[in-house]
């Protein structure tokens, strides 16, 4: 971070703080719990919605006593962060406080404990009974090892039915392993839906969690096909490492060596991650230039007042041509030229699982190149999120050594070039390319065969259009989010012209 760039976030600061701080309790004699004291003045400075949250205004207390007060009303920092989120079912489903920073981070960059094995959730219609459907397996995991598989379906775990109520203690709890108990899927012969079922068939499988690294890149190849070559990529999360960004850069070296004609991006299973590595692969597609805009921040008024009158350059991010991380003291880390494809078609694989920086990169391109949207709307989730610790700055240099909470609070939406942002309710398909993945027929990704893919492929060689037949009315799809970690459809910043503030 440049001189310059630090001396104008002070100015912020000053325009930001002037009426919200409060002094702190070593120095006022403030009971108030010290991590409910961080939460507030996080939340306060930073949140997205704080303007449509009455006790998050800069007026909110008049005095020390009134806010030692107001935060001494809360049991736990989880309960005062939870009061302070706007909309928490429908507009801010994704803010999130954590009593451990570490494993945050960790997570965030794609490690965890982790068997391997990535599934979906399904209910019996008029049932507490649910089951679930293996969507694809990561190399080198448990799940790779055991056999695990695409389309395998199980009804059990450890012995014990699966239900609407057991599944997250069972699938998603501490335990360091568990046995899958699994089950077919019966057509019974016909291409109707209506009279599929699926039936226990007394196999299982034990799986083992242990440390992983998850490649975002799962699939890679270029399919040659009716006389056109056609990039596939299955991109899986927006990893912002050094390798993680270099192989990235190679797949699309390797797209252009084979001179593809199109580009198919998966994005079914992304959930997002690093708003940079979003912003480069965009580039990599489209080829646009550092003049043209990729999208604009949108913050609460305050942050949103300051930027406007001081640097507006500040809210815009460009495309670019150079892939660039630098480190908390602002020094280049990694540095690498773009290998652009300069595509203005792309075809982009979606589902309820496609999140964040996936949504990120589709509305961002579709004012500037065709996307044409396969399969189901996406999740919606237009905003960035950080990083929170309880430091003067709250960055993570010098945070507070009592304990390890920190905040991933909505910071700012996302616009395009068009100003369209507020996608609450997901991106929708492109008319026509409505398609929703089918439990008894997922297929092989990476198959020219598999239904999506071969949508796109369809529509790209003109040889016609993919119809998936209708779901089946005896199950029904249990929503991601419903399940699945807030953390894995984080779209973070982590750039840190947007931490460098003062905590008064």
């Amino acid at each position: 971070m440049t001189k310059k760039i630090k001396l104008f976030l002070l100015t912020i600061t000053v325009a930001l703080f002037a009426t919200s701080c409060f002094e702190d309790q070593d120095d006022n004699a403030i009971t108030a719990s010290e991590i409910n004291d961080f939460v507030w003045k996080g939340m306060n400075v930073f949140y997205v919605y704080k303007d449509e949250t009455p006790d998050l205004a800069n007026d909110r207390f008049a005095s020390n006593n009134e806010y030692a007060a107001y935060l001494n009303g809360f049991s736990s920092p989880e309960d005062l962060f939870e009061s302070l989120i706007y909309l928490p079912n429908d507009v801010d489903e994704f803010s999130i406080i954590t009593p451990n920073f570490l494993e945050l981070e960790q997570q965030l960059q794609g490690t965890r404990l982790d068997n391997g094995m990535r599934f979906g959730l399904a209910r019996f219609s008029g049932t507490n009974n649910v089951f679930g459907f293996v969507r694809y397996v990561l190399p080198n995991s448990s799940a790779s090892s055991q056999g695990v598989e695409r389309g395998m379906i199980f009804t059990g775990v450890d012995g014990t039915t699966l239900t609407d109520t057991n599944f997250g203690n069972l699938l998603f709890g501490d335990n360091s392993s568990y046995t899958i108990n699994l089950a077919d899927y019966n057509d019974n012969g016909t291409p109707e839906t209506d009279d599929d079922s699926i039936s226990p068939n007394g196999n299982s499988i034990t799986l083992t969690k242990e440390v992983i690294t998850e490649n975002p890149i799962l699939i890679n190849e270029v399919i040659e096909t009716n006389g056109f070559r056609i990039g596939y990529l299955m991109y899986n999360g927006f990893r912002r490492s050094s390798s993680t960004l270099t192989e990235l850069n190679n797949v699309m070296a390797s797209f252009n060596a084979a001179n593809i004609d199109d580009l198919v991006l998966d994005l079914r299973y992304n959930g997002g991650g690093s708003v940079d590595t979003a912003i480069f692969l965009a580039s990599m597609i489209s080829g646009l230039d550092n003049n043209t805009l990729f999208f604009e921040e949108e913050w609460n008024s305050d942050f949103q007042a300051a930027f406007e009158s001081q640097n507006p350059a500040a809210l815009i991010n460009n495309f670019t041509n150079q892939m660039i991380i630098r480190n908390s003291d602002g020094d280049i880390t990694f540095q690498q030229t773009i290998n652009s494809l300069g595509l203005n078609k792309v075809y982009v694989l979606t589902s309820g699982s496609t999140a964040s920086a996936s949504e990120l990169v589709i509305n961002g391109l579709r004012p500037h190149i065709e996307v044409i949207q396969i399969g189901d709307d996406t999740l919606g989730k237009p905003q960035a999120s950080t990083t929170i610790y309880d430091s003067e700055d709250f960055t993570r240099a010098n945070a507070n050594p009592n304990h390890t909470y920190a905040l991933q609070p909505l910071i700012y939406e996302s616009a395009n070039a068009d100003g369209f942002s507020q996608y609450y309710d997901g991106l929708p398909p492109t008319l026509g390319f409505e398609l929703t993945e089918q439990i008894g027929n997922l297929g092989v990704l990476g198959d020219i065969n598999e239904p999506l893919l071969e949508a796109a492929i369809l529509e790209i060689t003109g040889a016609g259009r993919f119809s998936l037949p209708e779901a089946n009315s005896k199950f029904e799809l249990v929503p991601d989010k419903k399940f699945i970690p807030k953390i894995e459809y984080e779209m973070f910043d982590n750039r840190n012209h947007h931490l460098s503030v003062k905590n008064k």
